[in-house]
């Protein structure tokens, strides 16, 4: 059975709306998907749940810029300090042909380290951020202790955060933070497997230049899916990276024999790889019903393609990443645990 490495602190994050089709809705990332997911993996008998140790700083400063956590950490208070009513959004960003450069006032930092406007920082927003971060670099160190199967209860999410960057409602790169905590405690080589809906470009950005993490992403075709601009097939890594990045866009209306066959590959290049441990960005909003993807998989694929991944045999860690369909959440993120146990 999975051990469980989750907060009570991802409830500090949860803004009043979030911006879509041109009008604020509620949040799709919302605090009910952490309550799902820990209430199904009880009720199947992942009953070990452990709490988040907290990180250390050097190890954030490994994977994010020094500037951006201070930005991180100050924008809400910068923010209150103008007056304004609402939650913090920005309003311009630096675009083709202008200066990238950090303004002083807070409404041109927001523009300068978002990706993305739908994604508000609030009062909790950091505080919720880096328990997240805690419980991904925790249960890293629970593999790298012998526990081969860990899994962290990450909310928000962190895939869509570079070293600078926030957006797609994530903060901090939780699975960054723990290949990185991996080789720090010794491992040579790690696997970053973004399974996900949506492309990890964070993840792919904080290591494009490397060649001791290999970055796999299976995903919508940023043609017609978020985050548009970055996730394309020939993206395959620089200089000591390149050859060391792999990208699997999908279009619209793909079935899990079309998206298991890309799983296939990214196994093969896994074990091609050799690494020391794997790090799965779990994302199940591949769903049939996810009201913000486009691919076809049901809850039966989850369990399937758990076993795949079981199969590899080797240390593995969940970090718990995108997932919409809320009633469904639990029933998925739980079906890929118990399809890798049953193998592994």
């Amino acid at each position: 059975m999975f051990t469980t490495i989750a907060s009570d602190d991802h409830q500090l994050h949860f803004p009043k709306g979030e911006l879509a089709g041109g009008t604020f809705v509620r949040p799709y990332e919302c605090p009910e998907r952490w309550t799902y997911i820990h209430d199904q993996l009880k009720a199947q008998g992942h009953t070990e749940f452990k709490p988040a140790q907290p990180l250390a700083t050097d190890l954030l400063q490994r994977v994010h810029t020094r500037d951006y956590l201070q930005f991180l950490q100050s924008a809400w208070s910068e923010w209150q300090k103008e007056g304004f009513d609402g939650e913090a959004l920005p309003t311009v960003f630096p675009a083709r042909r202008m200066q990238q450069r950090v303004p002083e006032y807070i409404d041109g930092k927001l523009g300068y380290y978002a990706m993305a406007i739908e994604t508000a920082i609030t009062a909790g927003t950091w505080q919720a951020a880096l328990s997240s971060a805690n419980c991904a670099v925790t249960a890293q160190a629970e593999v790298s202790s012998g526990n081969r199967e860990v899994f962290a209860l990450c909310r928000p999410p962190g895939h869509h955060a570079a070293a600078d960057l926030y957006g797609g409602y994530c903060f901090l790169n939780n699975a960054a933070l723990a290949a990185e905590g991996f080789l720090h405690n010794g491992a040579e080589r790690v696997v970053i497997l973004d399974v996900d809906f949506h492309h990890g470009n964070g993840t792919q950005d904080i290591f494009y230049q490397r060649d001791d993490v290999l970055f796999i992403s299976l995903h919508g075709d940023p043609v017609h899916a978020f985050p548009h601009f970055l996730g394309y097939a020939d993206e395959i890594g620089e200089g000591k990276g390149e050859g060391y990045n792999l990208n699997f866009p999908m279009p619209p209306g793909t079935p899990y024999s079309v998206w298991s066959e890309a799983l296939r590959n990214a196994c093969r290049a896994t074990e091609k790889f050799s690494p020391d441990a794997l790090v799965v960005s779990l994302g199940v909003d591949t769903f049939e019903k996810d009201p913000i993807s486009f691919f076809k998989l049901t809850s039966d694929d989850f369990t399937d393609y758990g076993e795949l991944l079981g199969r590899l045999k080797l240390p593995t860690l969940f970090v718990m990443e995108g997932g919409y369909a809320v009633e469904e959440i639990g029933v998925n993120t739980v079906n890929v645990l118990n399809g890798f146990s049953a193998v592994s």
